[in-house]
């Protein structure tokens, strides 16, 4: 039984060089967004994302409870900080009565944002928003 045991490993140590030698195997490096985010005039985006763009240094008052909650960066298309770094805000949709997907993401202070980014498709693509 020892004698198996052992074939085993010594089996699986072999197969796991070869494939690590062939590149079948490798570690995954962290992603990382480019530091160059495409960016949007604030004269570009819609309306009411120039509302909303106007209300965050003023803390509000926001149309959802949700806006100015932490926004988790998971697909990680921003640059990459702690946890908390940034919020997300409702970018309101005529004719809807739900959030729809437009956002505005801050990162930095809640009131004094280091940096601000117009999602239309909810988080698949950010454009830094610049004055």
């Amino acid at each position: 039984m020892a004698a198996v045991r052992s074939f085993k490993l010594v089996l699986t140590g072999l197969i796991l060089a070869a494939a690590s030698a062939t590149g079948l195997v490798c570690a995954r490096a962290p992603v990382v967004p480019p530091d160059n985010t495409a960016t949007v005039s604030i004269a570009e985006i819609p309306a009411q994302g120039v509302q909303t763009y106007a209300l965050i240094p003023r803390g509000g008052p926001f149309p959802y409870e949700k806006d100015g909650a932490v926004f988790g960066n998971r697909e990680r298309l921003l640059p990459i900080k702690s946890r908390g770094h940034y919020r997300e805000y409702t970018v309101t949709t005529p004719g809807l009565k739900h959030r729809g997907t437009r956002r505005i993401v801050c990162g930095g202070k809640p009131r004094e944002p280091d940096a601000c980014y117009y999602t239309a498709d909810h988080y698949a693509s950010f454009r830094r928003i610049v004055p």
